[in-house]
């Protein structure tokens, strides 16, 4: 996955445009970053790397750049 395919799957799911998307955005700076869709991201993160995350790992994600932290220490790349 690159990292514009992540980009596109948030914006999907946000509702916004991907390339405004950057590392330091979170729930507290997007507004369509609500709870129902924080489950859709991990939702659609695990269906598009067939992966289950842990609640501690959808815990401590706080914004994109968290995603891709947790997503590399898999051992996925994008």
């Amino acid at each position: 996955m690159e990292k514009n395919a992540l980009r596109e799957l948030l914006g999907k799911v946000l509702g916004i445009d991907p390339d405004t998307i950057t590392d330091d955005m979170s729930p507290e700076s997007v507004e369509s970053w609500d709870s129902f869709n924080g489950l859709m991201i991990v939702t659609e993160l695990e269906k598009y790397f067939n992966i289950s995350f842990t609640v501690d790992e959808v815990i401590n994600v706080k914004n994109v750049g968290d995603i891709e932290r947790t997503l590399k220490a898999r051992g996925l790349e994008f």
